[in-house]
């Protein structure tokens, strides 16, 4: 048996391992607790920037490149244990850090859609509720507030342009809608 000399005492190696151990499964009780109780759930957009370790930041670098890694993978790429992969990803998931796992089309299929910029004027007292009616157009893929002399800018994706038609048809047909103008997009040179 390893001994280790402690002042006047001796005191066993496994004494220290097992005291070691302890306090990391402590740490991760208390990391655990915080996360089931929500701590992390009501964070400010300062807070949570100064709550993100670079550890954080290299777990969500290699999400943002493969969002269905497996953790046993997270865990190797990132040279730390599953537990450890599986509490980080509740903190960033329960601070609103991470909002979900989405599909991002592939190239080929996008070739095959028609896509549109549609620039929105809305009437004001309206916005609200136009933006919840355009959150249930399946075609607006992403909403931008804007300056300028439009509101907003609406993606459009369509099967084709006689979708395209008519999606932008029932924007312009929105109650809280002025008026709309349209730009098809022909080519993506480039997208980060």
């Amino acid at each position: 048996m390893l001994l280790v000399l402690v002042g006047a005492e001796i005191m066993p190696l496994l004494y220290w391992l097992t005291l070691a151990m302890c306090s990391i499964i402590i740490d991760n009780l208390i990391g655990n607790y915080a996360i089931l109780t929500g701590r992390f759930s009501k964070m400010s957009e300062s807070s949570i920037k100064s709550s993100i370790t670079k550890e954080d930041e290299k777990l969500l670098a290699v999400l943002q490149h493969n969002a269905r890694a497996s953790i046993s993978d997270l865990a190797r790429q990132l040279n730390v244990s599953r537990s450890t992969v599986q509490t980080r990803l509740q903190k960033l998931e329960l601070s609103g850090v991470i909002k979900g796992y989405t599909v991002e089309y592939g190239d080929a299929y996008l070739a095959t859609l028609v896509a549109a910029h549609v620039s929105i004027k809305v009437r004001q007292k309206l916005t609200a509720r136009t933006n919840i009616e355009l959150k249930q157009i399946p075609q607006v893929a992403a909403l931008y507030a804007i300056s300028g002399e439009y509101d907003l800018i609406a993606i459009v994706q369509a099967q084709n342009t006689e979708q395209l038609s008519h999606i932008l048809d029932d924007i312009g047909n929105l109650e809280g809608v002025e008026r709309t103008t349209s730009s098809v997009i022909l080519e993506t040179k480039f997208k980060r």
